[in-house]
């Protein structure tokens, strides 16, 4: 096999590491990017800015440029409601149906115990701390309705009932087994609509 200059096998062992490209994906975008030297300069500028001014929400977790996210900072969003995603594209799913007014909360993650992630490695130490000191009405639980998303949410169900909040879980309009972040705005609509409490 054909080796590339070192440079070039560097790029494409890198690209590598983004989901769902292997090594042809990879080899066909640094050829793309060698030919084209103005898009590999964009690309560059706008992956050392994202380095530099993106950042996550000191309350919520989701991503932004500043301390504060966009939704955070809102004046006229529903600081009663907090919905617990596990993840920003969930977070931007839920968004986009244009049905939620409240906040939100992203854990970065589930627990799944196979791949070593539990508790302490989400983002729940600061869930239950933000909910102690902001009192919310309610707190939405829409993790994934996968074995881990499941997981999650049992577990926080167990440690935030004992604060006497009012905890409510997407209802199961979400296929077993599928992701927020996929699921049409439709079905995500009729999931937060009927929720049901826990």
């Amino acid at each position: 096999m054909p080796r590339y200059p070192q440079t070039i096998e560097k790029l494409i062992e890198t690209l590598m590491r983004l989901p769902g490209v292997g090594r042809k994906t990879a080899s066909r975008y640094v050829f793309y990017l060698l030919k084209n030297q103005q898009e590999a300069k964009l690309l560059s500028q706008l992956l050392r800015e994202m380095v530099d001014k993106v950042c996550l929400c000191s309350q919520c977790f989701n991503i932004g440029e500043n301390d504060l996210c966009s939704i955070c900072s809102d004046p006229k969003r529903d600081k009663g409601l907090i919905c617990v995603v596990e993840d920003v594209e969930a977070l931007l799913a839920i968004e986009n149906t244009l049905s939620f007014k409240g906040l939100y909360h992203v854990l970065h993650g589930a627990i799944s115990p196979l791949e070593g992630v539990g508790p302490k490695e989400l983002k729940i130490r600061e869930l239950f701390e933000r909910i102690k000191r902001e009192k919310p009405r309610e707190i939405i639980l829409a993790t994934d309705p996968d074995v881990e998303g499941e997981a999650t949410a049992l577990y926080l169900v167990r440690i935030l009932k004992p604060l006497g909040i009012k905890i409510t879980r997407l209802a199961q309009g979400l296929p077993a087994g599928s992701e927020v972040e996929y699921a049409d705005p439709q079905t995500l609509i009729s999931a937060l609509e009927g929720r049901k409490e826990l």
